[in-house]
């Protein structure tokens, strides 16, 4: 390990990282009436937010048109050559025309002014240089100007899209102010809202317990063990040492195999067909990561085991996704 090569990268990554939060600060410093009337215009408005930009202005232009919509501001991105190619009839005069430019002069979105003008768009800007053409030909102007890009060769823009995307950002969370937008509001936008609260629980708040544990004792005869696995109906049952601690797993694509096999499963025991080494969770395992585990592996029940590998519940993938919303190709372990 060559510590002061170490040393060197994480000073030229702090640098950038400190270069973009100044330029950040300083649009803070030159925010001005343009920002409040671009606020007051939007709100007044009966149609939507169209954002626009081109190559790494378009990138930060989708954002900020995701952005808006989540949080009740209707809008959408339209690229500056689509339209030229007759996506400009989604525009009307009830919209406002939001136009991404470090330079504001690119051509490809500056073609575009004219006809947006004729349509009756109100037109805001955000340049870095608010004397060119696209800030002479826009209603409201917001300078998102940076000194330098963090790039050495000043030619991958960096500062000046964080500060575009920045500016994006506080226009949205101020017009969630402005709407008085609520978090009831939020889910109705995200209906997937109820899953992210799933994932952010531990598996011991969603897992199954107690009778709902499909299990037997290791030595059980096949036929018993199938008896528990339909009365359960998770397609799986859990095998498990006198002292409870988890020996293996048995699923219904085991019996299946088995089946195709012609093992004799009514005279077998469950350890001869069990996977001995299941992979499992424990109680205090974020939900993501149970997740993960069964995505990566393509299962959809974890056992879920204390530190002594003791069998404390089960974790089915529906518990996680909601039973009937989402599915994997996949089947016990």
């Amino acid at each position: 390990m060559n510590l002061a090569h170490d040393r060197d990268i994480l000073a030229e990554a702090g640098a950038v990282l400190k270069l973009e939060a100044e330029s950040i600060l300083r649009l803070s410093q030159r925010l001005d009436d343009g920002f409040a009337r671009m606020v007051e215009m939007i709100c007044a408005s009966k149609g939507r937010v169209i954002v626009s930009g081109i190559g790494k202005s378009g990138i930060i232009a989708r954002k900020i048109a995701a952005t808006l919509n989540s949080t009740g501001t209707r809008s959408l991105f339209l690229h500056p050559v689509e339209a030229m190619h007759g996506d400009l009839g989604i525009v009307s005069p009830e919209d406002i025309f939001l136009a991404l430019s470090s330079s504001g002069e690119t051509h490809e979105l500056n073609v575009l002014l004219p006809t947006i003008r004729t349509v009756g768009c109100a037109i805001i800007a955000f340049t870095g240089n608010p004397v060119s053409s696209l800030g002479r030909a826009s209603d409201i102007v917001i300078d998102v100007g940076v000194e330098k890009e963090a790039c050495p060769l000043g030619l991958a823009p960096t500062c000046s899209t964080t500060a575009m995307l920045a500016m994006g950002d506080a226009l949205a969370v101020v017009l969630i102010q402005r709407k008085e937008f609520k978090s009831d509001d939020f889910k109705r936008f995200h209906p997937g809202g109820a899953l992210g609260q799933r994932l952010t629980r531990k598996v011991r708040d969603i897992m199954l317990t107690g009778a709902a544990i499909p299990w037997i004792r290791i030595g059980a005869a096949m036929d018993a063990a199938i008896d528990e696995m339909n009365r359960h109906s998770l397609g799986v049952i859990l095998i498990l040492e006198p002292d409870d601690r988890l020996a293996g797993i048995i699923t219904d694509g085991d019996i299946r195999r088995a089946v195709a096999r012609r093992d004799p499963l009514h005279s077998m025991r469950v350890d001869q067909l069990m996977s001995p080494t299941p992979r499992q969770a424990q109680p205090e395992t974020p939900a993501y990561d149970a997740l993960n585990t069964m995505e990566h592996f393509q299962i959809t029940i974890l056992p879920i085991t204390d530190e002594d590998k003791k069998v404390k519940g089960v974790l089915h993938l529906h518990d996680i996704l909601g039973k009937g919303e989402f599915t994997f190709k996949g089947e016990g372990q």
